[in-house]
This record gives C-alpha cells, sequence and structure tokens, in this order.
C-alpha cells in the first residue's frame, strides 16, 4: 500500500490546526476545513489560526476552507471535533464522502444519551468509513511546536492501523498502532474524567500524597471499566491510558485538570471551564452510567459525576471516598 500524502483534517480548533501544521512539516498535503466559512476566510488570509491556535504560521500546503467536498480527494480523513459533535460532523459526511476512506476520530469523549463509543458513532452514522481512533499524551501547542510526540491509533482492522500510523508519522511525530480501538478511545475518554478528580484535589490543596493515591485509584477502576467493554489491558498500560492519564493529571496546561483545579477552589460548575472545552465534563455523567448499569464500581469517577451535576459538594464527595470500607487493593 502506498503512503497517504493528502490528509483531510475536519475541525479547525486547536487540535485540528496543530495537526495540519504537524503533517504539513512532514510534507503532507493538508486540507484544514473549518465549520464557519468566516473562520476559514481568516485563517486563509493570515495563514495562522489566531482564534485558536495563535503563533503558529501555516505552511503553504495547507489549504484552509468550510466545504466539505473538499475533503473528497484525503486519501485519510481526521475528525478532529469534540465528542459530542462527531456523530453530527459524520452525518454531514456521509453525503460527499466516497467508500472505505479511513475516518480517524480524535475526540476522547463517550457519546451522551446513546452512551456510544467513538467507533461506534462513526460505524452508524458514516456506515462508508473504516473507522479508527486516534489518542495519547499531546498537547497542540507541542505538537504545532514540533516538540516530540507520542500517540497511538487503534482500528479493528490492524492492517489499516499499522497503515495510518507509518503514514501519518514523522520525525517528531511518532505513532504506535494497535487493533484495540476500544482500549484506546476508552483510555482516552476516561482519563478527562480523572483528571478532573485531579485538578479538584490540587484545587482543594489536599497534598501531592493524595493526588497520587486518587490517580491510583482512579486508573484502577478505568482498568475496570475497559476490562468488561473488551479492552486489553496493555493497550491501559500505553499512551492512551497511563501516558495520557499522567500528561492530564499534571499540569493546568490540561483543560480537564484546570476545570477541577476550578472546583476545588470553590467555583460553580456552571462557570468553572472559563469558557474552554473540558471533554471529561461531558463524559463523567455518562461514563458513570455506563458503569453503573454493569455493575463496575468507579467511586472516583462517580464523584467528579456528581460535583458537575451539583448533586454533592466537594467536601462531601472527599468524606464519601475516605468513608469507604477497608479493602484488599486490587486492579
Amino acid at each position: 500500500m502506498s503512503g497517504s500524502d493528502r490528509i483531510g483534517i475536519l475541525g479547525a480548533g486547536a487540535y485540528g490546526t496543530a495537526l495540519a501544521v504537524a503533517l504539513a512539516r512532514a510534507g503532507k498535503r493538508v486540507v484544514l476545513c473549518a465549520r464557519h466559512a468566516a473562520q476559514a476566510e481568516a485563517i486563509a488570509a493570515l495563514r495562522e489560526n489566531r482564534a485558536k491556535l495563535p503563533g503558529f504560521r501555516l505552511d503553504e500546503a495547507i489549504t484552509a476552507t468550510s466545504e466539505l467536498a473538499a475533503l473528497l480527494e484525503a486519501e485519510a480523513l481526521l475528525v478532529a471535533v469534540p465528542a459530542q459533535a462527531v456523530r453530527v460532523a459524520c452525518e454531514a459526511l456521509a453525503k460527499v464522502m466516497r467508500a472505505s476512506l479511513p475516518v480517524v476520530i480524535c475526540a476522547k469523549g463517550i457519546e451522551r444519551g446513546s452512551r456510544r463509543f467513538m467507533t461506534d458513532v462513526v460505524s452508524e452514522s458514516l456506515p462508508q468509513a473504516r473507522p479508527a481512533i486516534l489518542s495519547g499524551p499531546s498537547f497542540a501547542r507541542d505538537l504545532a511546536q514540533g516538540l516530540p510526540t507520542a500517540i497511538v491509533i487503534g482500528a479493528r482492522d490492524a492492517a489499516l492501523a499499522g497503515k495510518l500510523a507509518g503514514d501519518l508519522s514523522s520525525r517528531a511525530l511518532r505513532l504506535y498502532h494497535t487493533p484495540d480501538a476500544r482500549g484506546v478511545e476508552i483510555g482516552g475518554a476516561a482519563k478527562n474524567v480523572l483528571a478532573i478528580a485531579a485538578g479538584i484535589v490540587e484545587g482543594r490543596r489536599l497534598g501531592d500524597s493524595a493526588k497520587a493515591a486518587l490517580t491510583a485509584r482512579g486508573f484502577a477502576e478505568l482498568r475496570r471499566f475497559a476490562a468488561a467493554h473488551g479492552a486489553k489491558p496493555e493497550t491501559l498500560m500505553g499512551l492512551s491510558g497511563l501516558g495520557d492519564l499522567m500528561l492530564s493529571t499534571s499540569t493546568p496546561k490540561s483543560r480537564n485538570f484546570a476545570l477541577g483545579l476550578a472546583l476545588g477552589r470553590g467555583e460553580a460548575p456552571s462557570v468553572a471551564a472559563h469558557g474552554n472545552l473540558a471533554e471529561g465534563a461531558f463524559t463523567a455523567s455518562v461514563l458513570s452510567e455506563m458503569a453503573g448499569i454493569a455493575g463496575i464500581p468507579m467511586p472516583v469517577s462517580d464523584c467528579v459525576a456528581a460535583i458537575l451535576d451539583q448533586k454533592l459538594s466537594v467536601d462531601k464527595t472527599i468524606e464519601i471516598l475516605m468513608d469507604r470500607p477497608v479493602r484488599a487493593e486490587e486492579s
């Protein structure tokens, strides 16, 4: 199979733009498709996405547009829209896209209402696509700067996952691949909820020991949830699980950690995100709901969901977690 030199990216937010910059630097021709014509026109005129990722000039190999039809010539398509917008995006793509195109979802979440994972959303709303999922520890500005970054791509079609990893990798961006798409998407979605929890601990000044303990126990429940849905444990120990969790629980540059930080400092859930998109805020309740239906104990995730839904205060959730019965440690 030949390499993919023409890449389409649907979604001109910070991450979609950073991917475009990274791929153009690696010699790819990229079509960056924005939601609104005004945004695309501004990006094309300025050769910079000042609204979402200021400070990075876009190579001439990047074409900015708002026309979905411009994506038709792509050999692979990256969908870099928020998780709750993936279905609508794919339904729009279904009207113009040719069959058998690899479609790589870059969102980290679970669809609310349907309780569907991202690759399932693609299969249902864009049946002609070959779905894959991209995840791992990667901040948009690090990607755009060309700093060394490693992420993972998962697809049930192992050959597709391997080909995409090879096609999208460069000297600064290394992609690993796996047929365990479910593990990749669960790791990316669930770690966002745990990042909020870690931020709450930090914001409440409960100490590094508490944050480390919470992260470890949260990771144990993430692995339980993943195992119950057929994911491989080694996937969760890799980039999309443990790797991404380490990044997202360590710095306010993580939007989910920053949200938790604000909640821990006493800000109300309605304002704590400060206008930024924190995917974990949407994932927490559906993750807790799915765990409850399956009988999977996930106390940390349950508490985050309760705080965001304003059912419990931060102090009450801490009390609940600390008052849980003593038990043997299990993974």
